[in-house]
Formats: C-alpha cells, sequence, structure tokens
C-alpha cells in the first residue's frame, strides 16, 4: 500500500501529501466518532448522491468531529468542506467507473465568470467545472464505514497524478503509466486525502458486502463573486 499513518508526525503527513497528493490516515477515526456518520448513513440510502453539507446533519458530525477537522488542517490549515457525496456499493447498487479525474464543483447559482466551464444542473444542484489553478488547491477526504478491498470495489488511485493538471478523459488511463497504483484497501475507521486533481477509478464489487464511503470534498478559499459555494 502507498500512503501515510495517523501516527506519522504531522510535518511529515504535510509534506508526503504535498508530493503526492494523496495520504492515508489508518486507523483515524473511532468507533464512537465513527457512530454519527453511521447515523446519517442510515438516513441516506441512495449511493452517490449529493448531500447538503448543512442537511442531515452533516454539518454537525463534521464540526463535532474536531479530531477529523484537525487533521485535514495538517495538510491544508484553511480547508473547509463544500459538498459532501455518499457511496454503497452493494449487490443493489454495483458500478464501475474508469480512470478519471473529479472537476466538478457546486454552486449556488449560475454566473457568468471567467474560467468556469462545463454548466450542468443536478437534482437542482449547478455544477461547473473551475479552472485548474483552483482544483489544484483543494482535496477530497474519503471517510471509510467499512472494510474495503478489490472484492467489494474499492477505489483505486494513481498517487502523484495531480501533478499532471487537467487531464482529458480520453487519455487518463494513458496518464496513469509510470505512477504507483494505491489499491484502496481500507478497514472502517481510515481516512483518505487526496488532492482533487488525482486520477482515481474502480471496478464493480464481486461480493455482496457493503462499502460505504462518504467524501467529502473541501476548498480553503472563497469562489469569485458572484459565485457562491452551495453547501446548503
Amino acid at each position: 500500500m502507498v500512503g501515510g499513518s495517523v501516527t506519522a508526525n504531522p510535518p511529515s503527513r504535510k509534506s508526503e501529501f504535498k508530493e503526492t497528493g494523496h495520504l492515508w490516515l489508518r486507523g483515524a477515526l473511532s468507533e464512537e466518532e465513527l457512530a454519527p456518520f453511521d447515523a446519517v448513513a442510515e438516513q441516506n440510502a441512495r449511493a452517490g448522491q449529493r448531500l447538503s453539507v448543512n442537511g442531515l446533519g452533516l454539518a454537525g458530525v463534521l464540526a463535532g468531529d474536531a479530531h477529523l477537522q484537525a487533521l485535514i488542517n495538517e495538510v491544508d490549515p484553511k480547508a473547509r468542506p463544500v459538498r459532501a457525496v455518499s457511496f454503497n456499493k452493494s449487490e443493489h447498487a454495483n458500478w464501475g467507473v474508469p480512470w478519471h479525474q473529479d472537476r466538478v464543483i457546486c454552486v449556488d447559482q449560475k454566473h457568468d465568470v471567467p474560467g468556469f466551464t462545463n454548466w450542468t444542473e443536478k437534482a437542482g444542484i449547478v455544477h461547473c467545472e473551475p479552472p485548474a489553478e483552483l482544483l489544484q488547491q483543494m482535496l477530497f477526504v474519503r471517510v471509510h464505514l467499512d472494510d474495503t478491498d478489490e472484492r467489494n470495489g474499492a477505489m483505486q488511485t494513481a498517487v502523484g497524478t495531480h501533478v499532471l493538471g487537467v487531464v482529458p478523459s480520453e487519455q487518463a488511463e494513458a496518464a496513469t503509466a509510470g505512477f504507483p497504483i494505491d489499491t484502496g484497501d481500507a478497514r472502517r475507521g481510515d481516512v483518505l486525502i487526496m488532492n482533487m486533481l488525482t486520477l482515481h477509478a474502480s471496478k464493480p464489487a464481486v461480493t455482496q458486502s457493503s462499502r460505504r464511503v462518504f467524501r467529502f470534498d473541501y476548498a480553503g478559499f472563497d469562489l469569485p463573486l458572484p459565485l457562491k459555494w452551495a453547501t446548503g
């Protein structure tokens, strides 16, 4: 496995993330800390659903977990959650995703601002692709509620590919050549922090065990006005 450890000292975690754009925090969250995430997961049965950071109790869960926030702030002291998505591969929801980057953000309204493109609306939420220099400053955090490996569709990452900038989708798989591949094996309570532009993929699960994951996108900056993050 490629990655760090929650037991590493803060300077080494920060320097590792700066270099690789990829940081495992093994055993980061205790059962007590995971319980609120479990409760939110029970309320949300639809995998892949974009969740309101301020809804379903997520804001309270994140705000109440000072330990998790402190770990994230070691990587980016200004980082705050701007988007939340739930994932759960199971026998009823099973999918595979080819190598790609996640380059969309959620905003409260559409405004014509230079550099912001590919506007869409999904489930009433406005999405767009911001300039690469903003994506490079963002990170996403995956909180694992279940053990996961390749059998139940763990997310693979090409470690270090964040340095490539924006990669066209048709070139994504080829772009991973020469980079170490992290297979994504995780235990309940593990946390993965990644740079937003890291290439990643996943295969369909071949077992019926659940693979519940919360993904939180973080940014340490405000969007250029009149754009605002859609956190409500």
